[in-house]
């Protein structure tokens, strides 16, 4: 039976037996066996046969001497049947014993215990350490090489996935509370779809683009009616000769599609109808293959329309989620804004956009300064076309990633950054302080994201 994992879902106290004729029938658990997760040493499974229950959920501790007690799974709504739970964030190499519990509407029930002894580690899995005075409860996601990690606030790897091909640029948490990823194909040059899996770790679907065009690996948003909305590649042959170029140059485009939960076309935005090729500083399009847009990331703004980001312009887009008209265009180019106190350009190459409340902005900006990347904040004002950088934070000592990064905002006013290729993922609070960070190099990070459960990752917080 497949479950509805309520993260948020308080433990109950057991009922009291209830006595009359009219008694409700007491919850049954029968066949109760826990097996390991094949693809994760630090997870389980836990299954039974179970009657008159309408939740489920599982307790556990270390079997050792100096064990910290019980801790309990998120309960699971259930209707009777076969169910089976994951067990989550355990440690490698450990003995443990679990137990289910059952509630209905006569009582509340455990099943005996079950042992289960924890393998060890992946020799290849990277290590992490990790240090901060403040930062946000939860766990952080990102791709680490062939796996998608979460890593709690110590460093320790909590969760993870091998893909054998690798993760591609991001392993992301999505707002359905899945995870996904778009990993590469062993085949050049073929359709690379993203992937869906669930917090056990099973791939669920692959998403892919309309028109045959080529899924980028660098956002995608997962809403909880099963859409999505996905970036895609779109190569035209253009002559440029008049233009700086090549006559047959190839010439590619990031185009949004919203896709439904039946794979039809929702909605598309196409920069080829809206964008001129000239947009492109000159000397990046005098090859025979320009990378035009390069699309990066997206976001859904308050108002339901979506803010786009272009690398190669230098541009943050917002169009309109119905008609897909162009509402305003912040940097490169073609700027509709003025920038106070900022001498242009404002931000240069940028990367990890996201909509941080109503009428601000959260980005990388890359280059615009060449001696230091920086996360910004933006506040918008669309009717003046004023746009007010109200807070930048920087790593100390200062790295510069010319490519990749994100940022997020966090609860409580922080800010989660990744700096990229420059291996630094921090977290700064709302002064700017930074009050955690993962020690050393990282690695390549192209997307950091905090979550608060392993159960439902990516629910109730910000992308």
């Amino acid at each position: 039976m497949s479950l509805a994992l309520l993260a948020a879902a308080p433990m109950m106290a057991a009922c009291e037996r209830v006595t009359g004729v009219d008694a409700p029938p007491q919850p049954v658990i029968a066949s109760a066996t826990v097996a390991h997760d094949a693809g994760n040493a630090l997870a389980a499974t836990f299954t039974a046969a179970v009657q008159h229950a309408d939740s489920v959920a599982v307790r556990y501790r270390l079997t050792a001497a100096a064990s910290p007690g019980w801790l309990t799974t998120p309960a699971a709504a259930v209707g009777g049947g076969t169910v089976t739970l994951p067990v989550l964030g355990l440690l490698p190499e450990q003995s443990y014993e679990l137990r289910l519990i059952a509630w209905g509407k006569g009582a509340a029930i455990e099943s005996e215990s079950r042992a289960l002894t924890t393998g060890a580690l992946p020799a290849d899995l990277p290590h992490f350490l990790a240090s901060g005075a403040g930062p946000a409860p939860g766990f952080v996601v990102f791709a680490a090489g062939r796996y998608g990690v979460v890593i709690d606030n110590s460093g320790r790897v909590v969760w993870y996935r091998r893909f054998d091909d690798g993760t591609g640029l991001a392993f992301m948490a999505e707002p359905n509370g899945h995870y996904a990823l778009r990993p590469p194909t062993p085949t050049v040059g073929d359709i690379e779809p993203w992937v869906e899996v669930d917090p056990s770790g099973a791939v669920t679907r692959t998403l892919s683009c309309a028109r045959g065009l080529q899924p980028r690996p660098h956002d995608l948003l997962l809403d909880p009616d099963g859409s999505y909305l996905i970036f895609c590649d779109e190569t035209r042959t253009m002559d440029l000769s008049a233009l700086g170029g090549v006559a047959n140059a190839r010439v590619t485009g990031t185009v949004l599609q919203r896709i439904g939960a039946n794979g039809s076309l929702l909605f598309e935005w196409n920069p080829f109808d809206h964008f001129a090729i000239t947009d492109l500083p000159l000397a990046e399009r005098t090859g025979a293959s320009v990378n035009w847009t390069h699309g990066n990331a997206f976001d859904r703004d308050v108002d339901g329309n979506y803010i786009l980001s272009f690398r190669s312009l230098s541009e943050i887009t917002k169009v309109d989620a119905t008609t897909g008209a162009v509402i305003w265009r912040l940097g490169g180019g073609r700027n509709e804004f003025n920038f106070p106190g900022l001498a242009p350009p404002a931000f240069v190459h940028q990367h990890g956009l996201r909509v941080a409340g109503d009428g601000t902005l959260l980005l990388l900006d890359n280059i615009g300064d060449p001696l230091a990347s920086r996360a910004e904040r933006y506040a918008i004002d669309p009717v003046q076309r004023v746009a007010r950088l109200v807070q930048s934070y920087a790593s100390l000592p200062s790295v510069v990633t010319e490519i990749g990064g994100s940022v997020q905002p966090v609860a409580g006013g922080h800010v989660l950054v990744s700096f990229g290729t420059a291996g630094r993922v921090e977290e700064y609070d709302a002064s700017g302080r930074v009050v955690w960070r993962i020690d050393g190099d990282a690695g390549y990070v192209f997307r950091a994201q905090r979550i608060l459960s392993l159960y439902a990752p990516g629910v109730g917080t910000s992308r």
